[in-house]
């Protein structure tokens, strides 16, 4: 499993849309372990083009503060598991935590 965590300074970014880089982390569901980590700097911001390309380096889920509905269907459509209103934390912390069943989420933080 692949996860794609939006990061500015290191860290989840609030806003999906407009983070700096992203984490790239591969995972081993059965065994809750991390496999390997690379960061990619996110593409410029238009519109609808994050799902497509994410879903074109190989994530099957994202992990985020804050996300437009519009943005949800997108990845929706395309097989991509979303999960918001997760904390400003480490991208590998976030992602030990969803593989444990410990990740805390909260409200989406995005309103658009």
């Amino acid at each position: 499993m692949r996860f794609a965590i939006p990061m500015t300074d290191g860290k989840l970014c609030a806003h999906f849309g407009h983070c700096e880089r992203f984490a790239l982390i591969d995972a081993d569901v059965k065994s809750k372990m991390i496999l390997g980590k690379k960061e990619v700097e996110a593409p410029e911001h238009q519109p609808g083009l994050l799902p497509r390309w994410l879903a074109d380096r190989g994530a099957n889920i994202i992990v985020a503060g804050g996300m437009g509905p519009r943005a949800q269907d997108l990845f929706t459509e395309s097989g991509i598991e979303v999960v918001i209103g997760a904390p400003a934390d480490e991208p590998e912390a976030l992602v030990e935590a969803y593989l444990t069943g410990t990740l805390q989420t909260g409200e989406n933080i995005c309103d658009h």
